[in-house]
């Protein structure tokens, strides 16, 4: 398996945390907010593959374009970046050795604790 960082899901969850699109939720909470497999068939069916690729940090390039199984890493419920999906994305990616998926997570995860600790 050849996965790679997606460079505009990257930006795509930058330039949301940027905007305040963020839910600042514990790692233990994806579970609870990661879109379900209905959810993911309803946003692919109004939106298409293009605009769905944009809210998974990995691609699996030996995977079909046009396949859920291509995009790998979810990080937000299609309307917000998640502190606990980024959380998950970068211990997942770092378990399987992703190093660039990785470094992306733990680059958003600081963005996102940074808004955190401007909350306080």
């Amino acid at each position: 398996m050849t996965v790679r960082l997606n460079a505009r899901a990257f930006d795509h969850a930058k330039n949301l945390t940027a905007e305040g699109r963020i839910v600042l939720d514990d790692r233990d909470d994806w579970s609870e907010h990661r879109p379900s497999a209905a959810d993911e068939n309803a946003y692919l069916e109004e939106h298409g593959f293009d605009e769905y690729a944009g809210w998974y940090l990995g691609i699996d390039d030996e995977m079909g374009e046009e396949t859920k199984g291509r995009y790998k890493f979810p990080y937000g419920d299609f309307e917000r970046v998640h502190r606990c999906g980024v959380l998950s994305a970068k211990v997942r990616a770092g378990q399987q050795k992703y190093a660039d998926i990785e470094d992306a997570a733990d680059h958003l995860h600081g963005l996102l604790d940074g808004r955190r600790a401007g909350d306080r």
